[in-house]
């Protein structure tokens, strides 16, 4: 009788065990598909386009999920039968022939077919993005990569150049020509939700044409390893209405920020301690001219400092300036230990102000 039971517990045991796995499998496959359907979405998605690129980019990405599925199942399908089948013998002759066939058909023949395939959805696409020439010539914005942030620069502006830093505005519903290299190592251009990526390498000028449907904030990236801070490295985008944009640009004309950085006079002190210990490196319209960090002359109206590291608000300046190399570590600004928290306090509500 003892014996009995045992034998009738093994299976109870048995399909425990079983639950038990199911039950762990079900909560990995669904942990997995959130993470996965949370992936889909967001400003740096590349499956939520906001233009014409991005667009054919994800179709061509549809296409090569589809037809890698149906290769792996497939495969999968061949595996599986080549282990069910029976043994069968067969002459050399025949041996040869069925080889000769595997050869053709997936060495050589399926290739073929799938990059032919590729070609003809991927070449035209390449070619939207190139800046070919139009009826209207589209706007041109230059961008440009450092180690690590971003210098933007509008040379078509009415009035003379417009330049800035870590953002970049773009007309809505309009092609754009992006011409972008690098200033010291090779980074890459890439606004996810408006088409692909580009690289910008020193020495180079590189083209792309992208284009956003309606105005709209999207998250870009630097895409290519550039060193230690490559992953604090991001750019603001916004696409806005035409109007908007030319406005923008106006307000950013250099003889209006001189005048906003130099009228007030309480800020005179910051000025001097600007001129001091930032102004060779640093430009601020009407101030300095330096040109190897960041462009200052509308740093109040940004969105972040330190390309995305820091959100721009009350005090956020003061606040970089006292913990910079801890915020991010890898920027090339000297620490401040030599000036007075005061001084530094000062400073960083003067270059608050810089907002046109």
């Amino acid at each position: 009788m003892r014996e009995r039971d045992k034998q009738d517990a093994a299976p109870l045991s048995i399909q425990r065990l079983t639950r038990q796995r199911v039950n762990q499998l079900a909560v990995v496959l669904t942990v997995f598909t959130t993470l996965f359907l949370t992936g889909c979405a967001g400003d740096r998605s590349i499956l939520d386009p906001a233009g014409p690129a991005a667009r054919d980019v994800v179709l061509i990405w549809w296409i090569m999920l589809a037809f890698g599925t149906v290769v792996l199942i497939a495969v999968t399908a061949l595996w599986l039968y080549a282990f069910k089948r029976k043994h069968v013998i067969r002459t050399p002759v025949e041996e040869r022939r069925i080889a000769r066939r595997w050869i053709l058909g997936g060495g050589i023949l399926l290739p073929v077919a799938s990059i032919t395939a590729l070609l003809a959805f991927g070449v035209p696409v390449g070619q939207r993005m190139l800046p070919l020439p139009l009826s209207e010539p589209p706007e041109v914005i230059e961008v440009i990569g450092h180690q690590w942030w971003w210098e933007v620069r509008y040379p078509g502006a009415e009035g003379g150049e417009v330049v800035t830093s870590n953002q970049l505005i773009m007309p809505a519903g309009e092609p754009v020509d992006f011409h972008v290299s690098g200033a010291d190592v090779i980074h890459a251009f890439w606004v996810p939700r408006l088409g692909g990526k580009i690289d910008m390498i020193p020495g180079r000028v590189n083209r792309i044409r992208l284009e956003a449907d309606e105005p709209a904030v999207f998250g870009a990236q630097c895409a290519e390893f550039c060193g230690v801070g490559h992953a604090h490295m991001h750019l603001y985008v916004e696409a806005v209405e035409r109007e908007e944009y030319d406005a923008w640009l106006a307000e950013r004309q250099t003889d209006q920020l001189a005048a906003l950085a130099v009228n007030d006079p309480q800020h005179e002190p910051a000025r001097e301690a600007f001129m001091t210990h930032c102004a060779s490196c640093h430009r601020v319209a009407g101030v300095s001219s330096g040109e190897v960090g960041p462009d200052l002359s509308d740093l109040g109206s940004r969105t972040s400092l330190g390309a995305g590291v820091l959100a721009m608000e009350a005090g956020a300046v003061n606040h970089w300036l006292n913990n910079h190399q801890t915020l991010k570590p890898s920027n090339k600004m000297p620490p401040h230990d030599d000036i007075e928290s005061a001084t530094l306090e000062s400073l960083g509500a003067w270059l608050e102000t810089l907002t046109p």
